[in-house]
């Protein structure tokens, strides 16, 4: 094909979305394949992840188009929830059943043994997060070091695991559920309670299930959105504020919604009909309930934090 050719080709015309769509991410795809091959089904102008998933790992990754990135670090910051798979008996040097085996020790341990073990992790606890991961240091993942047989110090980082429970048991292999707050690393977690039970452990299977209030029930593959046509397609994407569904409403008048937009500061006196609790809560028109961003409640006033400007 000549040079005149390649530029007479017309471009295809990028689509203003805005939504949130719930992507069941297969496994061996990084996140921003997964990313980069719904954004082209929707043909969407801006789209973005909400957190990455391992390519080993399978489930739960929102995606959000348009507006809807304006709020994604409220599900970087939300508790995720876990379905797990770990080995007894074999450590391995990323943690997970992609790293080359460490160490091989018997398990002694029973069923029994295990549930007790679990249960010192729950609530706070401190990890060390693995060489392998992608935090920086010195500019720098933790990964490269470790590619190269270097091991840095890494301080612990406080975490909490609000649920851990056992789903299935067939020693030496042990499937858990886990609720838990960002930042925490469930192939560390099934490390540590592979030491606590004197064995060693590995991760061999990771799905996410939940991101905050977001769930797999209603999530679709890649496969099934290339099967769809365009109007089924945008059905599947939920509206921007199922990224906000935690926090409280407030609904203003026409002349609040106006200087709202504006980024101007309301008093609370001025706007509420009942009490508003202070933190973050999403702001909606009063007139056709038109979701107008995220404001924060306190000391009297209700400042403006993220606005749409778009109509949704």
């Amino acid at each position: 094909m000549s040079g005149s050719e390649k530029q007479a080709r017309p471009k295809i015309p990028r689509r203003a979305l805005a939504g949130v769509l719930l992507l069941d991410k297969p496994l061996g795809l990084s996140s921003n394949d997964a990313l980069t091959r719904a954004k082209r089904l929707y043909l969407a102008k801006k789209a973005g992840h909400t957190g990455t998933l391992d390519p080993l790992a399978t489930g739960l990754l929102p995606l959000c188009f348009g507006e809807a990135t304006k709020f994604s670090q409220d599900l970087l910051d939300a508790d995720k929830t876990y379905e797990a798979t770990m080995r007894l008996g074999i450590r391995t040097t990323t943690g997970d059943a992609e790293g080359e085996a460490l160490e091989t020790r018997d398990v002694a341990c029973d069923e029994a043994a295990v549930i007790e073990a679990m249960k010192r992790f729950l609530g706070d606890i401190v990890q060390v997060p693995p060489m392998y991961s992608a935090l920086k240091l010195d500019g720098k993942p933790l990964y490269e070091y470790a590619r190269v047989g270097q091991t840095v110090e890494r301080e612990g980082r406080q975490v909490t695991i609000h649920a851990l429970q056992m789903i299935a048991c067939a020693l030496p292999l042990v499937i858990f559920r886990v609720t838990c707050s960002k930042g925490t690393y469930v192939r560390t977690l099934a490390e540590d309670i592979g030491e606590a039970l004197g064995c060693g452990a590995h991760l061999t299977a990771l799905r996410r299930a939940g991101v905050g209030a977001l769930t797999l029930e209603h999530a679709v593959t890649l496969d099934e959105l290339a099967n769809l046509s365009e109007e089924e397609r945008d059905a599947r994407l939920r509206p921007v504020d199922a990224l906000l569904s935690t926090f409280p409403a407030v609904q203003l008048n026409d002349e609040a919604t106006k200087r709202f937009l504006h980024g101007q500061r309301l008093r609370l006196a001025d706007i509420a009909t009942a009490r508003i609790e202070a933190g973050r809560v999403r702001v909606y028109a009063q007139e056709g309930g038109r979701l107008l961003g995220v404001a924060k409640a306190g000391e009297g006033v209700l400042a403006p934090e993220r606005l749409i400007v778009t109509a949704q």
